[in-house]
């Protein structure tokens, strides 16, 4: 189950290099103004375009193809006609998508406007560094724990909060698949890692207090306090030597 063969590794590959290359040009849709509907249905579009297909619409009754989560919200956020994006959001968009039955996952973050405050430029780069730190250890012989260990050092280094409600994964012919992959934990536990294995490394941190409710529409994670969220992810190929990162071009 763990171990993916080559001809489900050419399948996450071109969905993970699809799937960039979309989110290439995804900067240029978020724009102030725009609902986050648009943005889902603009993002249906290219799937179609790409021969892809979603794997969060229809995933327990949910409806859109992808997430997203502007300021406050961690992870899950419903597209919706009635919310605007505006300059001095924070937007992050998930999306997980699927190429003749290959998958791979993906989240960035957007800061809309031009200039970005230092302390949310701080917040982004900081979990970005936590993504970084956790794919350097997808490599064969490590334990699957030494992940969320590096994830969790460099978030607590920058003095974030860690949101323990939700975790990384495996991720290949489905869009969640064992093992479940904490942002947080001690190093040296859990099953070593081997060659050919895939996970979906997904960072959550928030700026302040790291307590988290479930909104009115039953999907979206937002802060308690109200304070910043962030959220990034990479599909990961594990290697003896360099991890494969499947979702960056």
């Amino acid at each position: 189950m763990f171990v993916k063969n080559k001809q489900l590794l050419f399948r996450m590959r071109t969905a993970g290099k699809l799937l960039a290359e979309i989110f290439e040009t995804l900067e240029n849709i978020i724009q102030p103004g725009v609902s986050t509907a648009s943005i889902d249905a603009w993002l249906a579009q290219e799937f179609a375009k790409n021969n892809l297909v979603s794997c969060t619409k229809g995933y327990k009754g949910y409806r859109h193809v992808c997430c997203i989560s502007v300021n406050d919200a961690v992870v899950h956020g419903v597209p919706s006609e009635k919310f605007f994006i505006k300059e001095g959001d924070l937007v992050k968009v998930d999306v997980c998508v699927s190429w003749n039955k290959g998958c791979a996952d993906m989240t960035r973050a957007f800061y809309v406007g031009k200039n970005c405050p230092q302390e949310i430029a701080n917040f982004m780069a900081a979990a970005q560094k936590a993504l970084d730190a956790g794919i350097q250890k997808c490599v064969a012989g490590n334990k699957l724990s030494d992940i969320s260990y590096a994830i969790q050092q460099e978030i607590e280094k920058a003095g974030y909060g860690i949101v323990e409600e939700f975790a990384g994964h495996g991720i290949g012919k489905k869009m969640h698949e064992e093992p479940d992959i904490p942002n947080y934990g001690d190093p040296g536990q859990g099953m070593v890692l081997r060659e050919g294995m895939t996970f979906a490394l997904e960072p959550m941190l928030t700026m302040r207090d790291a307590g988290i409710y479930i909104s009115k529409d039953k999907w979206t994670a937002k802060t308690r306090d109200g304070s910043l969220a962030m959220h990034v992810e990479d599909t990961v190929l594990v290697k003896s030597g360099n991890p494969e990162i499947l979702t960056r071009l």
